[in-house]
């Protein structure tokens, strides 16, 4: 079987850094859509679109995570890592105080993954730029409302230490037991 595996955490933890070294080491590696949903946006002259309509934008990002585990299986890969999963959707509308309908609470219950890894926002690499607006604050904010909502769906975190790069994906390796 799968295994469908989750790196999460805030804004700026080192998750694609992390997802990028796992990739080089020819993992099978689903990257992060929210910026391609953002760029296109900006294409039509919403600046963060978001912010603007955050149903859409999620509904959006749903649709694509959606596609991303569905092509996970077609990989036919042993191991498939995602960074963020359709967990994050919620976890993310929770924050923002945003009413949501039960398609994205069924999409997390339909879609499961084997393991989830979460990132602890680090101040010391943490950074804004165009498409990440937030505060450090609001990162531990975020990371918060992760927890919860992956543990809201029977989910165990692991959690991922701070640590160069490469003892971060070994961690990771060590933790599923893959000889690399």
């Amino acid at each position: 079987m799968q295994q469908k595996i989750i790196i999460t955490g805030g804004p700026g933890t080192g998750k694609s850094t992390v997802l990028e070294a796992l990739q080089k080491q020819d993992f099978v590696c689903m990257h992060e859509i929210s910026r391609e949903i953002t760029l296109q946006a900006r294409k039509t002259g919403i600046e963060q679109l978001f912010l603007k309509d955050p149903v859409l934008f999620s509904k959006l990002l749903l649709e694509g995570r959606e596609i991303q585990f569905k092509n996970a299986h077609i990989s036919n890969a042993d191991m498939v890592f995602f960074d963020r999963g359709i967990p994050d959707i919620n976890a993310y509308m929770n924050y923002m105080g945003i009413q949501y309908d039960d398609s994205f609470i069924k999409t997390c219950q339909t879609n499961r993954y084997s393991t989830i890894f979460i990132m602890p926002p680090w101040e010391e690499i943490y950074i804004t730029d165009n498409e990440r607006y937030e505060s450090f604050e609001q990162a531990l904010a975020i990371h918060n409302h992760l927890k919860n909502t992956y543990v809201s769906f029977d989910y165990e975190l692991i959690d991922v230490p701070f640590n160069s790069v490469a003892n971060r994906v070994d961690f990771i390796l060590n933790t599923l037991n893959v000889n690399k």
